[in-house]
């Protein structure tokens, strides 16, 4: 059994944590605490053990907690660092390195620069092998998982038939827990938004691709809209569709009319956190001119991301086969059944 210790316990962190708990295989032995507050009796009374730096010990007197981070990392085979970007940074520097502990990073740390906190941004359906024998990784962001999923099966399928990709993003303002965060009343434009050069890491730098990014007054997941250029006469809808009809992690659906329609669905059936964890193609907005095909899709801001981290997980810790790392995430995570429901709901008669 790998002990594993999830260092934070927001949007990312209990999600991973919650999840990772039900996999025999892992021992999660314990989540780290940065800030004195009402989360760490939430995270008590959820059942795990909290940690909290060494130096802050006396400001969570008056809860029951079990020691200091840097003492419990002594028996840790893995960290998911899922604290607030750009702390991944400087807990690798202070702990993770000196210990010589393997950790994940997520999507707010970079790869680039002086900061950066590993030499691969992960994508599980891009270079799932290449991080066997990392011991720092980076998992993309939401934005970043969601275009690599979509690109990577266009590549294999039509290779030196693409020419460029132009994708717009419709970024949500707020996680769904995010209370305290102003919605503020604006469509903010994002200057060279990151996520295009964190896809090409992984997709190749010479890659035509192009994003922009803008944010939208919503917590309801994200869009993306994504024109797909030919070298010649673009394929059809239809083709399209087909394409991703098996792709693990993403539904082809026809009536929602809004990001928020997928989200009360998936509250209504009791999808855990009301997430998919998936990508949802909105198959009524695909079009089809020329050489070019017009692609939209909804991104399941945080929770598409965390069987990725479970993913990444089974690669650094167990160096498993993809296949069989897939059939683990789907007994933890039931997406293909999310997905025939997504499908069943908002089919196209």
């Amino acid at each position: 059994m790998k002990k594993v210790f999830v260092n934070g316990y927001g949007s990312i962190g209990n999600r991973i944590a919650k999840f990772i708990k039900d996999d025999p295989d892992i021992d999660v032995i314990g989540i780290g605490k940065h800030s004195s507050n009402e989360t760490v009796q939430h995270v008590i009374d959820d059942g795990f053990s909290v940690y909290v730096p060494e130096d802050k010990i006396d400001d969570f007197k008056n809860y029951d907690i079990l020691g200091s981070i840097e003492s419990v990392l002594d028996e840790c085979d893995l960290v998911i660092d899922a604290s607030p970007g750009g702390s991944g940074f400087i807990n690798k520097k202070n702990i993770y390195e000196p210990k010589g502990i393997k950790a994940i990073f997520q999507g707010g740390e970079t790869i680039f620069n002086d900061n950066s906190v590993a030499d691969i941004l992960f994508n599980s359906r891009v270079n799932y092998d290449a991080v066997f024998d990392k011991n720092y990784v980076m998992q993309g962001s939401c934005n970043v998982t969601g275009m690599g999923r979509i690109l990577n099966p266009l590549r294999e399928k039509y290779s030196n038939k693409l020419s460029r990709f132009d994708v717009t993003l419709v970024r949500r303002w707020a996680d769904l827990e995010q209370t305290d965060k102003q919605i503020i009343d604006t469509i903010e434009m994002t200057e060279q938004p990151h996520h295009g050069t964190d896809v090409k890491s992984y997709f190749g730098y010479d890659a035509p691709l192009f994003v922009r990014a803008i944010k939208v007054p919503t917590r309801q997941m994200h869009l993306h809209i994504m024109d797909i250029r030919f070298n010649e006469d673009a394929p059809t809808p239809d083709e399209i569709h087909n394409l991703f009809q098996n792709e693990y992690g993403i539904a082809v659906i026809w009536t929602a009319k809004g990001t928020k329609d997928v989200r009360d669905f998936a509250e209504s059936t009791k999808f855990n956190f009301k997430d998919t964890n998936m990508l949802h193609i909105h198959a009524n907005m695909t079009t089809s001119i020329g050489d070019t095909i017009q692609l939209m899709y909804s991104d399941d801001q945080t929770g598409i991301v965390i069987p990725e981290n479970y993913m990444l997980l089974q690669a650094m810790l167990f160096q498993r086969a993809y296949d069989d790392a897939l059939k683990r995430t789907e007994k933890l995570f039931n997406m293909d059944e999310k997905k025939k429901l997504l499908e069943e709901h908002f089919s196209k008669s």
